[in-house]
């Protein structure tokens, strides 16, 4: 049986790839790299001073038709049994099933078997 397909498979654009990171954290060891805003009145970055760390906004977000999409073209549903799995094979052209963190060995065995799901 050959591989499914997605019904349709848009580009995906990332408009940045990069994380945004934390104001300092490259200076102190002290301070991680998880984003933080910077609240400080005198803030280079929040007062968005040229050659600063870039702050994330609502223009860095995706596409809402490529939102969630792996880059195989399909979207990922959580499988935790074989009714969810039988529900999800009515779509699966836009679907792709992943088993559960969950779910016993024994019942992960048996759902690829019924229908494809794979686990990451």
């Amino acid at each position: 049986m050959p591989a499914l397909r997605p019904l349709v498979k848009p580009k995906i654009v990332k408009k940045r790839t990069k994380k945004f990171i934390r104001h300092q954290s490259d200076r102190y060891v002290k301070i991680k790299r998880n984003w933080r805003k910077p609240r400080g009145i005198d803030n280079r970055v929040r007062r968005r001073f040229k050659g600063q760390i870039l702050m994330p906004n609502i223009g860095y977000g995706s596409n809402k038709k490529t939102k969630h999409m792996l880059p195989t073209g399909f979207r990922k549903f959580l499988v935790h049994n074989v009714k969810e799995l039988e529900v999800l094979m009515m779509s699966n052209k836009s679907y792709c099933a992943e088993i559960a963190h969950n779910v016993s060995s024994k019942s992960s065995e048996e759902l690829p078997l019924l229908g494809g799901a794979w686990t990451p």
